[in-house]
């Protein structure tokens, strides 16, 4: 059966990285099956990347939360089915049934000290998403077991769609001599990514090796930085603060950095492991939520509270050449069992699953 089936595809528009990557990756594995669906996205400006002719644009100009209101108010005349890609919150306007994408928890975890209008946007927002989405689509193992552990009822809902890794990997612009055979960490500057951490780690690594390895960082900046900040200036020339970088760019120090390091606190999937692990990185990281999901036996794990644990197995990875070739390889290996078709197939699956359920009211 033909469905017409709406998403919010804001992300891929005004998120370069995160979300905004998922959104674009997702639309383009749709774009690429075979099926007699029709897509109405609704974004505020549309992402400037044909597809085909099944995919039609909506513009719904609104500010949050109308914005909202108004998609759903759409969304109801027009679609079967609603694909919620980055918000709680539309699901709580819709009549036809919706399959809303859970990323993680944070929120509810002030030990991670998330974004602080997401402490209550969320927590209130989350709730609503659980009752009235009919299929609750978790990015991971990790999020799928703490979201029934908040929620019981959503295991009932809950569909694990794992993310994939982005198709450019390895290659990409040669890179100047102070950006090779780097530490690389990648990620928003925010609490939970840990930096401080892994600056006083790198910081107890002999001098020799910080000169022959430099702390590369990228990422936008986020929230609540003074401490990371602080923490990365305090290394001087030997951290290089790259910011953004685009696709190629990011593709190049994954396949050139000497150790990706990711000792994050706690994250929904961790994205950054498994675009590093397709680009041939060597991958330390943390023993703890879907880290370990993700890399397999392709990674090396660590306790993220641990600074002479993070600093030691550094130390001993970038003292081992042929284990550090060991880990790439087994990465490629690992990356391969992802893929964005194999998301866009278990999301399509939950969508066409619910589509002929009534929308909860309750």
């Amino acid at each position: 059966m033909a469905l017409t089936i709406g998403v919010d595809a804001r992300a891929a528009s005004e998120e370069p990285a995160g979300r905004g990557r998922v959104v674009r990756e997702l639309l383009r594995a749709f774009a690429q099956r075979d099926d007699p669906h029709r897509w109405r996205l609704y974004a505020r400006q549309r992402w400037d990347v044909p597809l085909d002719e099944r995919f039609s644009w909506r513009r719904v100009a609104a500010r949050d939360p109308w914005w909202h209101l108004g998609t759903a108010l759409r969304a109801n005349d027009a679609c079967d089915v609603f694909l919620s890609t980055n918000s709680y919150l539309t699901p709580g306007g819709l009549l036809v049934p919706a399959a809303t994408m859970v990323y993680d928890l944070v929120a509810f975890d002030p030990a991670l000290r998330p974004r602080r209008e997401s402490l209550w946007i969320e927590r209130v927002t989350l709730p609503v998403a659980v009752r009235r989405s009919a299929a609750l689509l978790a990015i991971s193992q990790a999020t799928a077991r703490q979201l029934v552990a908040r929620y019981p009822d959503a295991r009932f809902k809950v569909v694990v769609t794992p993310l994939a890794a982005s198709p450019v990997t390895g290659g990409g612009p040669d890179l100047p001599a102070d950006q090779r055979a780097g530490i690389l960490a990648v990620g928003t500057l925010e609490p939970r990514k840990n930096l401080p951490r892994l600056v006083a780690a790198y910081a107890r690594l002999p001098e020799e090796t910080q000169r022959d390895h430099p702390l590369l960082v990228t990422g936008k900046v986020g929230w609540d930085t003074g401490e990371t900040l602080a923490a990365l200036d305090s290394l001087g020339d030997r951290c290089r603060l790259l910011g953004y970088v685009p696709d190629a760019e990011l593709a190049a120090l994954y396949g050139r950095c000497a150790v990706f390091a990711y000792p994050s606190l706690g994250e929904g999937f961790g994205l950054p492991v498994l675009e590093a692990m397709a680009g041939g990185a060597a991958v330390l990281t943390s023993d703890r939520s879907s880290l370990p999901e993700v890399g397999g036996d392709a990674a090396v794990y660590v306790d993220p509270t641990d600074e002479r644990a993070i600093a030691g197995e550094l130390a001993a990875l970038l003292a081992d050449v042929p284990r550090r070739e060991r880990l790439r390889q087994r990465a490629h290996e690992r990356a391969r069992a992802f893929s964005w078709d194999r998301t866009a197939a278990l999301v399509l699956g939950a969508l066409e699953r619910v589509a002929g359920q009534p929308s909860s009211r309750s």
